[in-house]
């Protein structure tokens, strides 16, 4: 299975009013394992990024001004994500911003070049809801180690998200579970017949009947009555 997390960052908030593109990154997973084929590019807008988004992401319009556009990058992007699903926290916003500059270039929907589209925002809300669900609220809470983030970037935050999908999605740490991924076969146990074991009954002899007699009178009087798994009294005959 190939997986690829992608984020972005961009002039501004409103693609459709025209804030481009600024940098795209993505991270690779094949069967839950990265990769380290990483994929990055800073790309020069042509339009002035918005003061807020620089405090965001600190890439000023001097340091993208020889950057190359997303016209030069566009073939090769589009064919490292081909036929894999990406994983984008928040991907509404992305993949409008993808979708306008594929546009401009005349080129197909961003969706329908990759094999699928997964929202990590919105799972996160399905797992914790009604709390914060941010990237950095996630690394906190799941506890991966983002202490290196003082600013957004695209290939930082992609790595981030990767390490947040594997905690959410895995469940429980089990080293049968990463001796089967590390291998790439499949767990398969066999049904067991239990009617074929017979089951050894040892019997409590008098003298451990009676101190488990007298623990219990002991606690029943602690509690004031209120013992439950005392034995039942023999019938009458």
């Amino acid at each position: 299975m190939r997986q690829i997390f992608l984020d972005t960052e961009t002039t501004g908030l409103n693609a459709e009013s025209g804030d481009r593109v600024i940098e795209i990154g993505c991270v690779e997973m094949l069967n839950r394992r990265l990769s380290g084929r990483n994929l990055h590019f800073y790309l020069n807008p042509e339009r002035p990024s918005h003061e807020d988004a620089v405090k965001v992401h600190g890439l000023t319009d001097e340091f993208l001004a020889d950057k190359p556009l997303f016209a030069a990058v566009a073939d090769e992007l589009m064919a490292y994500l081909a036929g894999a699903e990406i994983l984008i926290h928040n991907a509404a916003f992305d993949i409008g911003f993808l979708n306008a500059e594929l546009r401009r270039l005349g080129r197909p929907a961003f969706e329908t070049q990759v094999g699928g589209i997964t929202d990590t925002l919105l799972m996160a809300r399905e797992m914790f809801p009604g709390k914060s669900n941010s990237l950095d609220a996630l690394c906190k809470r799941l506890e991966v180690d983002n202490a290196s983030r003082s600013l957004h970037g695209a290939l930082l935050d992609a790595g981030l998200l990767a390490e947040v999908y594997i905690r959410m999605t895995r469940g429980q740490d089990s080293l049968v579970i990463d001796e089967v991924e590390a291998s790439g076969t499949e767990l398969s146990l066999e049904a067991i017949d239990l009617s074929r074991f017979e089951l050894k009954v040892i019997a409590a002899d008098v003298d451990e009947a009676a101190a488990h007699a007298a623990l219990i009178a002991e606690l029943d009087k602690s509690s004031g009555g209120k013992v439950v798994w005392r034995a039942p009294e023999p019938a009458v005959a």
